[in-house]
Order: structure tokens, then C-alpha cells, then sequence
């Protein structure tokens, strides 16, 4: 039996450190969209992990979990690297003895922890700096997925990462049914494996290395700040600059990402406590 719920309450986890940044304002930008084209009883509550320790309980009915900076690993034996894992325990057990279910988005750092946490594949230091908008491979699964519904593969993402998750042989994946949605584009000329953008952890987790959250005129304003315009052309070249820039101006390339993963992902927990 469908019908009308109750308020919908979003839980958003901060994990930038306090670091300035758009990719916090790009989550609640799609909720508060979403909300709005949708008519929904729908609130959200923005909760500082990594500076105020602040962590949800189980009472919000979707949670979302940002990038952030600095290593995967820092938070090891800390406080709040432990609050947020103690919560993913949590929301796991309460789906499992409840139908009404709670859904999970993990972003970049998010994403990389919990791999580390369900022993997921290789979470390991790159070589050097993923910065930029590049095209993502959906896998079989990630192509019948509906957080990717309405995307072309490949499609565009925008990357910022010094770690990575490798190893999609790895065979907890089919132990634990965990599934590899998408991967790094192929790059036959670099001798190096191809990293993890995307896993499904269960049918309520789901995760991306990548900035589903980034839209194009956010990107703009951060690219063309002065000194991260110099640092980007020092570490990556003038040409892959004005590339950059070159590229936010394609529809079909962040913007498309932007309107369809996180919306596709507010459809699905939603459409679930529909259903519930």
C-alpha cells in the first residue's frame, strides 16, 4: 500500500573539517530543489562531524555524508571517526529489523572510510592529485542502477582526491553482495589499475568517489579564485585549466551529473518510505 508520509528528514553530515569549500552548499542546493519541485514535507539538519563531533541518531529517514580533506586513515582511534562509524552500524541494524528503511549517500572521503570499514577493496595514497572533470565508466551494474538512471556511459564528474580505492577483484564484494558501479575511465598508456568511483554496499548504502553534489557555476567560482587558479595551472598545466572551465560550459556533462544522481538517490529513499 502507497500513500502520503510523514515529514521526511534529511540528515547531512559534515565532514570538511571546517575547510571552505562548495560541496556542502551543493548538497543542501539539491535537497532544498528537490523539496521544492516535489511539494514535500521535507526537512534537513546539517550536522559538523569532524570539528564538533556532531552525529545523527537513527530518527532521520536519509542521510547524507560529504567529501572533506586530508587522508581517509587521520581519523583512526578518534572520537568522531568513530561516532560516524558506530552510526553506520546502527542505520545497518535498524534495516534489518525494520521495514521502514534508512538510506545512506556517501561522498569522497565518506565513501573512501566506508570502504575502509567494510574491508572493501584498497584504500591507498595516489601518485598525484586527481583534480578535475573527467569522463566515469559505469559497470553492468552501475548501468542498471537507478542513482545513474538518465546519465549516458560514460558520463562526467568532477574529481578531487590524493587517495583512491583499488582492487575490484577483491572477493569481499561478492561476500558481503556489495556491487562496483563504476570505475575510473581506462588510461592504456598509464600502467596503473583502474580506481572504484562508485559501490553500492547494500540496496539502502550507496557511495561515489566522485562530486555528484558539484554544479557547474560553483565549480566556476572555485576555479576562478586566484589562488586556486594558480595552484591548478602549477600542478596540472594552463591547457587542463581552461579545459576545466571550457567544460562546465556542456550541459550534458556536470550539469546532467548534478540533476540526476543525489535526485535519482532522494527518489529512491523516498519512493521506499512510500511504499513502507
Amino acid at each position: 500500500m502507497t500513500g502520503q508520509i510523514k515529514e521526511i528528514k534529511v540528515a547531512v553530515i559534515d565532514m570538511n573539517k571546517g575547510v571552505p569549500n562548495q560541496g556542502l552548499r551543493g548538497i543542501l542546493d539539491i535537497v532544498a530543489t528537490y523539496k521544492k519541485e516535489h511539494a514535500l514535507d521535507l526537512s534537513c539538519k546539517v550536522f559538523d562531524l569532524r570539528v564538533k563531533n556532531e552525529i545523527p541518531g537513527t530518527e532521520y529517514d536519509i542521510y547524507i555524508s560529504s567529501g572533506g580533506p586530508g587522508s581517509p586513515y587521520e581519523g583512526e582511534g578518534q572520537a568522531w571517526e568513530n561516532s560516524f562509524f558506530d552510526l553506520l552500524d546502527n542505520l545497518e541494524a535498524y534495516n534489518q529489523t525494520h521495514d521502514l528503511k534508512k538510506y545512506v549517500f556517501l561522498i569522497c572521503h565518506s565513501f573512501q572510510m566506508a570502504c575502509r570499514k567494510y574491508g572493501l577493496g584498497m584504500v591507498t595514497e595516489r601518485k598525484s592529485n586527481a583534480f578535475g572533470i573527467f569522463p566515469v565508466t559505469l559497470t553492468e551494474q552501475g548501468e542498471n542502477d537507478i542513482i545513474y538512471a538518465g546519465l549516458n556511459n560514460p558520463f562526467y564528474a568532477i574529481d578531487s582526491r590524493d587517495w583512491q580505492v583499488v582492487d575490484a577483484e577483491d572477493e569481499t564484494f561478492s561476500e558481503t553482495g556489495a556491487e562496483i558501479l563504476a570505475l575510473e575511465k581506462e588510461r592504456p598508456h598509464v600502467d596503473l589499475e583502474r580506481c572504484i568511483m562508485s559501490i553500492r554496499f547494500s540496496k539502502e548504502f550507496v557511495g561515489t568517489q566522485f562530486h555528484p553534489e558539484a554544479d557547474p557555476e560553483g565549480m566556476r567560482l572555485y576555479l576562478l579564485e586566484e589562488e586556486k587558479k594558480n595552484k591548478i595551472i602549477e600542478d596540472h598545466g594552463e591547457e587542463k585549466y581552461l579545459d576545466m572551465l571550457e567544460s562546465l560550459d556542456h550541459p550534458e556533462r556536470i550539469l546532467l551529473t548534478q540533476q540526476s544522481i543525489l535526485p535519482n538517490f532522494l527518489t529512491e529513499a523516498i519512493q521506499s518510505l512510500k511504499e513502507a
